[in-house]
């Protein structure tokens, strides 16, 4: 079975991370805020889960509102179906 990808865009700082989530809203475009997978960044703690195919329109919204990024990240999604399972 392969794994599905994520695209988090990553942030140098929270502000940005919640600048962009409101631009995007305002262009229809979807985007959940989440934390930043550690593989993928140690920087700000929030990123924002986009879809793949709105990457480009999610890069264009970047540019036309000068915000500034550490860029987009593809990870793997990682489920593990025994996580907190105890018994």
């Amino acid at each position: 079975m392969e794994q599905e990808i994520q695209y988090y865009v990553l942030f140098p700082n929270h502000d940005n991370g919640m600048r962009l989530h409101r631009e995007l809203k305002k262009k229809g475009l979807s985007s959940v805020i989440a934390p930043t997978p550690r593989q993928a960044s140690k920087c700000c703690g929030i990123s924002l889960l986009i879809k793949e195919e709105e990457t480009d329109a999610v890069k264009d919204v970047i540019e036309e509102a000068d915000i500034e990024t550490l860029g987009i990240a593809q990870i793997k999604k990682d489920v593990n179906p025994n996580r907190d399972r105890y018994c």
